[in-house]
């Protein structure tokens, strides 16, 4: 296993033992960053240790207790390290057993998307702290400089470091709260990389939500959101051709990844059968059923209202419009999004102009497509909408270039 697989894997693992031990996010940060430096010293010249992950929790243990003592501050939480300390000293060779350290990724999730941070800043922090991506990766996933994501991350370490914001998991009566922002901060990295076109991101996402599944085995949520993220996922080699985007009636499905998809289905009935449905699951139940051909919009629209009932949103509204518009024609599915207030949601303007063209009203869909453009943020979302723009142009074509400039 490459240095670079471990650091993949294991590096949220590492990170979070060390904050379980150290309670100082930055402390632990830069002990962890420490001894990967070591490995990478180290392993291609000795090899790499029986217990990859034991080894880099010693010796990250080490450099942090080497820390304290060097600032010689701390002194209670040098006193608290002293067992650790003995215990390592003879175990420093191999590292303990993998198998003998807290997994406390939860903790660490939970802290990061306490609800004292904002929640751009839970994303960050989470995608930092678990996903082990840098600051200049995560500047970039949010458009903003390297000293403003690097601002906004150490402020937000040491929030929770001298508010003293607990390293646990909430309490029952908190957990459903604590949870949906977890799971909202963990779809919101995913929607960033799919929409944005940032498989890493993406990737990091499913990532995570895998560990938090395994975690929490028996919350219908969590494996309803990695069952969502998955069937998505899934489709993501054939849902841009030429830098546009192509339809899912018009996906080439050999493109799509079977095991990732048995595996959504496999999460999917396995978050079923535990009987609670939240937001997260219905959505997956929904996604699946838009796999199927043909598709069952009377479920895809029943779903979609159970979907809206549950969460109030909008969003769920505008996508029964498509379902409605399946099973009773364009006309009847417009009538939902014109009495909705998402003026400045894109995907208003584009789901609104399908319907229209379909109606047959090309004018107001090219208008609608056009407002659709202004709000894109993708090139293949522009080069999408300014396929459409094209089509619905009035023969004189009096209405100005089809992109901005």
């Amino acid at each position: 296993m490459t240095l670079e697989v471990v650091f993949r894997d294991q590096w949220g693992r590492v990170l979070s033992t060390l904050v379980g031990i150290l309670g100082d996010i930055e402390l632990a940060e830069e002990a962890a960053a420490d001894a990967f430096a070591v490995a990478a010293e180290r392993w291609p010249r000795d090899g790499e240790p029986a217990n990859p992950t034991g080894w880099l929790v010693t010796t990250a243990r080490n450099r942090a207790i080497d820390q304290l003592r060097r600032r010689q501050v701390l002194a209670g939480k040098t006193t608290l390290l002293a067992r650790d300390l003995e215990l390592g000293q003879s175990a420093a060779a191999a590292g303990p057993d993998a198998a003998t350290i807290p997994d406390e990724r939860l903790e660490l999730i939970f802290t990061c998307c306490h609800p004292a941070l904002a929640r751009d800043t839970q994303v960050a922090l989470t995608l930092r702290t678990l996903g082990g991506l840098t600051t200049d990766e995560i500047a970039a996933a949010f458009l903003v400089p390297f000293d403003t994501m690097s601002k906004r991350l150490t402020r937000a370490k040491r929030k929770i470091r001298d508010a003293r914001i607990p390293f646990a998991v909430p309490p029952d009566h908190q957990l459903p709260d604590r949870l949906s922002a977890v799971l909202a901060v963990l779809y919101l990295i995913f929607t960033q990389g799919w929409g944005g076109g940032r498989v890493d991101l993406a990737a990091e996402a499913i990532r995570l939500g895998r560990a938090l599944a395994e975690l929490m085995p028996d919350e219908p949520e969590v494996l309803g959101l990695l069952a969502l993220m998955l069937l998505h996922d899934a489709r993501r080699a054939a849902r841009l051709r030429d830098g546009r985007i192509v339809l899912l009636d018009d996906q080439d499905r050999t493109l799509w990844a079977t095991r990732e998809l048995e595996e959504g289905r496999e999460v999917l009935r396995q978050a079923m059968i535990r009987g609670r449905r939240g937001p997260y699951l219905i959505q997956a139940a929904i996604a699946d059923l838009h796999l199927h051909v043909p598709r069952d919009w009377p479920q895809i629209a029943a779903l979609y209202r159970t979907l809206a009932a549950l969460t109030r949103s909008p969003l769920a509204e505008l996508n029964l419009a498509v379902a409605i518009a399946e099973i009773d024609g364009p006309a009847a599915g417009l009538a939902i999004p014109d009495r909705l207030d998402l003026a400045h949601y894109r995907y208003f303007h584009s789901t609104r102009a399908e319907l229209l063209r379909r109606a047959g009203r090309t004018g107001e869909a090219h208008d609608a497509y056009r407002t659709a453009l202004e709000l894109a943020r993708t090139e293949p979302e522009r080069n999408f909408l300014a396929d459409r723009i094209a089509e619905t142009a009035p023969p004189d074509a009096a209405r100005g270039p089809a992109r901005p400039g």
